[in-house]
C-alpha cells in the first residue's frame, strides 16, 4: 500500500491518562493509504492497544503492538485482509514476548489490541483482549467485538448476569493478550447481530459500511464508565468527530477516570458530504 495524507473517511483520535495519576499505557495509530500504484482504491487502518505491566512496561508493550501491527499492514498488498491482520498481530505478540525476556523489569508485560481496516467501504476487524470495536448506524449502536475476559466467559456460561459484569471483582481479568509465551488466537468475529453464531460473525468480515456509519475503537477506560447508549448519544449529538471524542473522554473523567482512556472514531461520509457545493446565483437563491 502507499501512504497518503488525506483519508477517504472522517477520522478523529484522542487519548488521556485519566485521573488516577498513572502513566498512559494506551497507544493508538490511524493511517490512510492508496492500495497501490495501479490501484487507486483508498483504505484507512486504525489500531488501539492497552498496555499491561508495571514499571512502564505496559507503555512499552502497547508501543510495540502499535508499531509492529501498523508496519505489517502498511507493507502489505491488502489482498487478504484477514490473513494480513492475523500475521500482523501475532508478529507483534512475538516482538513483545522477546522484548520482555530481555529486561527483568519488563517481564510479564503485554497488551490488548483492537484493529479496524476500512478498504473503500468494506470493514475488516481483528482483536485480542478487552479493547472494543463498535458500529454506530443511525439510532443504533452495536458492539462488534467480544471481550476476552473472565466476566464475558462467566456471562456466556450463565454464571453471572449482565448487570453483575460491570461490578464483578474479576472485571479486568483478561483471557487473551499480546506478549504471552503462546501466540494469541486472533478474534475475527464481527458481531452484527447478538443472535449470530460465531461462524456467521466471522463471515461478516468485509462488512459493507453505509454513508453515515461510524466505527469506534476504544480502551476499557471508556467502557468501564460510559454505557453504550451514552456513547451513541454523545457521538450523534456532536457536529464533528473530534468534539465527540473529547466529550467521551470528559465524561469518563467526570465519573472518576480511574484508567487511561483512548478513543478512535472513523465515519463514512454522508451523501451530502460528497456532493459539490452549489455556487453563484443558484446557490444564493437556494441558501447553499
Amino acid at each position: 500500500m502507499i501512504r497518503t495524507t488525506l483519508a477517504h473517511i472522517h477520522t478523529a483520535a484522542l487519548s488521556h491518562a485519566g485521573l488516577s495519576g498513572k502513566n498512559n499505557e494506551d497507544r493508538y495509530a490511524v493511517s490512510s493509504f492508496q492500495l497501490g500504484k495501479e490501484d487507486s482504491r483508498s483504505a484507512v487502518f486504525a489500531v488501539v492497544a492497552d498496555g499491561i505491566g508495571g514499571h512502564r512496561a505496559g507503555e512499552v508493550a502497547a508501543e510495540l503492538a502499535i508499531n509492529y501491527i501498523s508496519m505489517h499492514v502498511a507493507e502489505s498488498n491488502a489482498k487478504k485482509p484477514v490473513k494480513i491482520l492475523e500475521s500482523a498481530i501475532q508478529e507483534a505478540s512475538e516482538a513483545i514476548a522477546a522484548h520482555a525476556t530481555a529486561k527483568e523489569e519488563e517481564k510479564g508485560m503485554g497488551a490488548t489490541c483492537a484493529c479496524a481496516w476500512v478498504i473503500e467501504n468494506k470493514l475488516y476487524t481483528a482483536y485480542v483482549g478487552d479493547s472494543r470495536i463498535y458500529l454506530l448506524r443511525g439510532k443504533f449502536i452495536q458492539q462488534l467485538s467480544i471481550d476476552h475476559s473472565w466476566v464475558q466467559e462467566a456471562y456466556e456460561k450463565g454464571i453471572i448476569s449482565a448487570e453483575q459484569m460491570r461490578s464483578h471483582p474479576n472485571v479486568h481479568v483478561i483471557r487473551r493478550y499480546l506478549g504471552g509465551m503462546r501466540l494469541p488466537e486472533v478474534d475475527f468475529r464481527l458481531r452484527i447481530d447478538n443472535a449470530e453464531t460465531d461462524e456467521e460473525s466471522i463471515n461478516n468480515q468485509g462488512f459493507h459500511l453505509e454513508p453515515g456509519d461510524t466505527i469506534l475503537l476504544c480502551s476499557d477506560g471508556l467502557t468501564d464508565l460510559v454505557w453504550d447508549d451514552e456513547i451513541k448519544d454523545i457521538i450523534r449529538s456532536k457536529h464533528d468527530l473530534k468534539s465527540a471524542a473529547e466529550a467521551l473522554i470528559n465524561l469518563a473523567n467526570e465519573r472518576g477516570g480511574h484508567d487511561n482512556i483512548t478513543v478512535v472514531l472513523m465515519a463514512m461520509p454522508r451523501v451530502e458530504d460528497t456532493m459539490p457545493k452549489k455556487s453563484g446565483i443558484l446557490g444564493w437563491l437556494t441558501g447553499e
